[in-house]
């Protein structure tokens, strides 16, 4: 369950058994969401968010900082994705301390 990133008390991660879209999860003390980042024909088309079954979703403030921060970070995310899911390379965590 590799971490990618801490920001504002978010953790975003990758579960270790993970399927496309190409999804990360980010947790906040008891709460869960993920957003899928859609591509089209190779193209960017939207981040799309949304609860995790049988957990409680991240409170509305929390869900646009992790919008935010898939949206900025949503190639980097691409990337360590595939790293990690189809090179079996570790995948760096990193704190981010400036607001998005």
């Amino acid at each position: 369950m590799p971490k990618l990133y801490e920001y504002l008390g978010l953790i975003i991660l990758f579960y270790s058994t993970e399927h496309e879209p190409i999804h990360v999860h980010c947790k906040f003390q008891d709460t869960e969401s993920k957003a899928e980042i859609i591509y089209e024909d190779g193209k960017f088309v939207e981040v799309r968010i949304s609860d995790v079954t049988g957990k409680k979703p991240l409170n509305i403030r929390n869900m646009k900082h992790f919008k935010k921060l898939v949206e900025v970070y949503r190639d980097d995310i691409v990337r360590k994705w595939v790293d990690y899911f189809v090179y079996n390379k570790e995948v760096q965590s990193e704190k981010i301390t400036k607001k998005l």
